[in-house]
């Protein structure tokens, strides 16, 4: 295992009007961090995950020292505790809409005010797991020209999010990554239910060349856990950046 140069990793907290509450942010800058380069912003949903399991960092450290992928700063929004995460990022969630409402419109803003940033959609990915991953493909249908790719490992599919993709009109903006496991067919989800991920996840991916999207896919062997989500990752970073 080689040693690479490492980034930061900064706690950071702001105001969110459209939450009513204060949003934690955990931001990775690259160890070459300067001012004077541009920036992709990679916005990952459980947040926290994605550092801890994910290593969602140590893999941006290497792809970057060996010049794989183009310069990114990683933002890493963690969610409070599985009722809050429920409220967030399910299509039913009380909070899903605000949650949108506040990636584009306060968190977007916050960044390209304190980062040098591409101001502009193809500049910025979302990125998610399960139920984190349906809300970030939710968030770029809305707001397409803000977010312009998107990395999807496992999403929660159901009928309010196929019904989004198919009303969607401009498919050319957005460059999607979609995984999903061969073995993800009885999931537990956090109602406590066990759900079938893999077919409403084919059913999708079938939409998603339909409708000529910029698209990845694939299946791997495994099922929805980190286990197979964290390897994935650097194929994904690769791909997308």
């Amino acid at each position: 295992m080689m040693d690479y140069p490492r980034g930061s990793i900064q706690d950071i907290a702001i105001e969110s009007k459209e939450l009513g509450e204060e949003v934690e942010l955990l931001i990775y800058l690259p160890a070459s961090f300067s001012p004077l380069y541009k920036y992709t912003v990679v916005i990952a949903q459980d947040g926290k995950d994605y550092f801890q399991l994910g290593r969602v960092g140590r893999i941006a450290d290497e792809l970057l020292n060996k010049k794989e992928i183009e310069n990114i700063i990683i933002v890493g929004v963690p969610y409070k505790n599985v009722k809050d995460r429920w409220k967030k990022y399910h299509p039913d969630g009380e909070q899903h809409n605000a949650y949108i409402r506040f990636l584009a419109h306060e968190l977007v803003p916050y960044l390209d005010r304190e980062f040098p940033t591409y101001q502009m959609g193809m500049g910025r990915a979302l990125m998610g797991d399960s139920l984190a991953a349906t809300v970030s493909l939710m968030a770029a249908l809305q707001y397409p020209n803000t977010f312009g790719r998107l990395i999807l490992q496992s999403p929660y599919v159901d009928t309010s999010v196929t019904e989004a993709v198919q009303e969607f009109t401009q498919a050319h903006l957005l460059n999607i990554y979609h995984v999903i496991g061969k073995g993800e067919t009885s999931v537990k989800t956090t109602g406590g239910e066990e759900k079938d991920f893999l077919t409403p996840n084919r059913d999708l991916s079938s939409l998603f060349k339909q409708k000529q999207f910029p698209y990845f896919y694939d299946e791997f062997d495994g099922d929805h856990t980190w286990t197979y989500w964290q390897p994935d990752l650097k194929r994904a970073l690769k791909s997308m950046f």
